[in-house]
């Protein structure tokens, strides 16, 4: 059974997806949010397989910051952008926070279990347009010369960690630094390695090194 939070500021648009859901054999919505922090601190009591979380809302935080804070805090759970806009923008900004998918409202039903079923699963999903306009993205910057470097696709505490695993602290030490769990550090450093394509911590250290984190001021 997948478990999900509706985090939207509508609370007919929660209503009708909560049917929706509910409706679903595999599916079931624990609980519901009208707000970013809201989303946030439901999230952190039920910990939940999924979230749909609307970008737009007016009170409290917005849903770009409410799923980068969410994905820093509970990174095994799968972020689903539920939104009106079609906008390359926002779709960027969507991935680089961390959401593992972006619906538009207007989706057939079919896509949005879909694209549930396929983040629940540790897979990505994007609307097929979007899908098209991100390979249109990598080609033009692979004809502009650009290098795929993806530092800039990494958390501000996914860089953290690099940073401190560079330097040659122990998971130990850097989840007690960052306040956070020995766990949450070794997912944060599994994401690096996979975002920047390292395979061993030479490399890890030889890229810190380029980039200017090894400084221990």
């Amino acid at each position: 059974m997948i478990k999900m939070i509706i985090v939207d500021d509508h609370a007919m648009v929660r209503s009708g997806l909560r049917m929706l859901l509910n409706g679903t054999e595999d599916m079931e919505v624990v609980a519901e949010a009208s707000d970013g922090d809201e989303g946030i601190r439901t999230a952190l009591q039920l910990k939940p397989d999924v979230v749909l979380m609307d970008l737009s809302m007016p009170q409290g935080k917005d849903g770009l910051t409410a799923s980068a804070e969410l994905k820093e805090l509970l990174p095994d759970t799968a972020i689903l952008i539920l939104t009106m806009h079609d906008d390359d923008e926002y779709l960027f900004r969507a991935i680089h926070a961390g959401a593992a998918g972006y619906v538009l409202k207007n989706a057939p039903h079919e896509e949005l279990l879909t694209a549930i079923r396929s983040i629940a699963r540790g897979d990505a999903y994007l609307y097929p347009t979007a899908t098209k306009r991100l390979m249109k993205e990598y080609v033009d910057r692979m004809q502009r010369g650009e290098s795929g470097d993806l530092f800039h696709a990494l958390s501000e505490r996914e860089k953290e960690v690099l940073s401190l695993t560079a330097k040659g602290y122990a998971n130990k030490e850097m989840a007690e630094m960052l306040v956070i769990s020995v766990k949450t550090v070794e997912t944060h450093k599994s994401n690096v390695m996979e975002k920047l394509g390292l395979k061993s911590r030479p490399e890890l250290i030889k890229y810190a090194m380029k980039k200017g984190l090894l400084n221990f001021e």
